[in-house]
């Protein structure tokens, strides 16, 4: 069994679209107003357009049961935490090494962490 789609709830479409296209860098694969999906080089990451507002006040260091946490790989984490920081995503952890992994955290538009690892 493979994963196939991680959906991700989103309040604001075209933000949200802006943040994974052009900030993180995700191919394009097709959008509507509702639901747009990014090509990845594993499963499809697709957003949502949520029905309620995002939750607020929401610590994506410490997420409540029922959420999910994006992970995505890249082959250079040093130069992508740049780049995030140049672009002034919200670092909720800095690169660092986790169980022989080295693994960064970001906050997408809505508050929802984003884990990014340096493939091996």
């Amino acid at each position: 069994m493979r994963l196939g789609m991680a959906i991700v709830f989103v309040s604001d479409m075209k933000r949200s679209i802006a943040f994974y296209r052009d900030v993180i860098d995700l191919p394009l694969k097709f959008e509507t107003t509702h639901w747009t999906e990014f090509d990845t080089e594993g499963a499809t990451l697709a957003l949502h357009l949520a029905e309620r507002p995002a939750i607020q006040g929401l610590d994506p260091e410490h997420l409540p049961a029922a959420f999910c946490r994006p992970g995505l790989s890249v082959r250079n984490l040093s130069e992508f935490h740049q780049k995030m920081v140049e672009r002034q995503v919200r670092v909720i952890q800095a690169p660092k090494n986790v169980f022989g992994v080295q693994i960064a955290q970001y906050a997408d538009p809505d508050g929802l962490g984003i884990s990014v690892s340096e493939l091996k």
